[in-house]
């Protein structure tokens, strides 16, 4: 798995409209036995990347945000 699949199958199994913390995403990425904190950085890079290419928007409490930069949840477009 990808971290680009990852977040994509972490988004699916929520709402439409719902959002997600990137540590969910690099949690599923490592597995369950895995150190979850090790994937951060591609999951950010990752989510840079699906941002970057229109498939991905981010906020954080509620306000959206252009580029990621400190805390942040993830969510469709």
């Amino acid at each position: 798995m990808t971290p680009e699949d990852a977040i994509l199958a972490v988004l699916a199994e929520r709402a439409a409209n719902a959002t997600i913390c990137p540590s969910e995403a690099a949690r599923l990425l490592a597995g369950p036995q895995g150190d979850w904190r090790a994937e951060m950085a591609a999951i950010h890079a990752a989510t840079d990347a699906l941002v970057d290419q229109g498939a991905l928007r981010l906020s954080w409490r509620g306000a959206p945000m252009q580029k990621r930069r400190g805390p942040y949840r993830i969510a469709r477009r």
